[in-house]
């Protein structure tokens, strides 16, 4: 079966951007889920470092990943700015010697000439390249302050994933909030001005209460998120097989997500995995708080399961 599926004449589920071209999209996310995966939507955040998940995933894709390597190669970064960090006379001024060594010294920055390259969600990629996407820099730097004793947290900002350092008692919030991607912090005001330029899926304009989402996010969903990037680079790739298994992925990790499985469904449907796919338009009927949308799904799956199934 040829794995790569003409998406260009089907829009799919919103947020999906429609149909495109990525360059050099080398990985793919079709093998079996592996048992280490797994055990990521069960481990809580505090039992595994953000980076160890990070490197788990990348190895779904990557079978020739060695994970030990790359904590080694973590450990080394913490070596290089623990004597700066521990020179740091004041709460801030340490947060300040971290941004110092990981954005001048290490040279870690957004990739904003190749925004979409795939190996950018690649946290392997990312520490031999010092690029890399929002979530990807971010899940870096939150590690990196952990190893070095600050209490970090990543946070699910719409749009753009950033990162925090928590108990800062010098600072006038009390927390510093950091862009590794454009490498600078953040004031609070500045986010409610992203905020303000923001729309969710239905182009609305978000509510703007920056305290509310800049609360630390979950492991298990910045995993995901880390996933859905990639989803979206394969589709807009046509492989249809590698964003199946970004879907599957998810759903370890998020088992109630309504959208996965009608979004999972749209796929499957066009993939001719008839079964499959109503299955997931089930699941999604079950979930759906939207009953507009249930019953449009709910009138898909019923014309879908009319259809004959394909003949291999």
């Amino acid at each position: 079966m040829d794995r790569r599926v003409d998406l260009g004449v089907w829009p799919g589920p919103p947020g999906w951007g429609g149909a495109g071209v990525v360059v050099g999209v080398s990985q793919d996310m079709q093998g079996e889920i592996s048992d280490r995966f797994r055990s990521l939507a069960a481990i809580p955040e505090s039992q595994i470092g953000l980076a160890e998940g990070a490197f788990v995933l990348a190895a779904e894709a990557r079978a020739d990943l060695d994970i030990e390597t790359g904590l080694t190669s973590i450990g080394e970064l913490v070596d290089r700015m623990r004597p700066l960090f521990d020179a740091a006379d004041s709460p801030s001024g340490g947060v300040a010697a971290l941004n110092h060594a990981f954005f001048e010294l290490e040279r870690f920055r957004g990739n904003q000439e190749r925004y979409d390259d795939p190996r950018n969600s690649d946290l392997a990629e990312v520490l031999t390249s010092r690029r890399g996407l929002p979530i990807t820099l971010s899940v870096l730097y939150v590690e990196l302050a952990r190893r070095l004793g600050l209490e970090a947290y990543g946070v699910g900002f719409p749009g753009h994933f950033l990162a925090k350092i928590v108990g800062v008692s010098d600072s006038l919030e009390g927390e510093i909030i950091v862009d590794p991607f454009f490498a600078r912090t953040l004031r609070r005001e500045e986010c409610a001005e992203r905020l303000r330029a923001a729309v969710d899926e239905d182009g609305e304009p978000l509510e703007v209460d920056a305290r509310a989402w800049l609360q630390p996010a979950r492991a298990v969903d910045i995993y995901a998120r880390m996933l859905n990037n990639l989803k979206i680079l394969y589709l807009r790739d046509g492989d249809g097989l590698s964003a199946l298994g970004c879907f599957d992925r998810i759903l370890v990790l998020q088992p109630d997500s309504a959208p996965e499985y009608r979004d999972r469904g749209y796929l499957l449907e066009q993939l001719d995995c008839v079964r499959p796919a109503i299955d997931d338009y089930s699941r999604f009927i079950e979930l759906a708080t939207d009953a507009d949308e249930a019953l449009h799904i709910r009138r898909r799956r019923d014309a879908l399961a009319l259809r004959k199934p394909a003949l291999n």
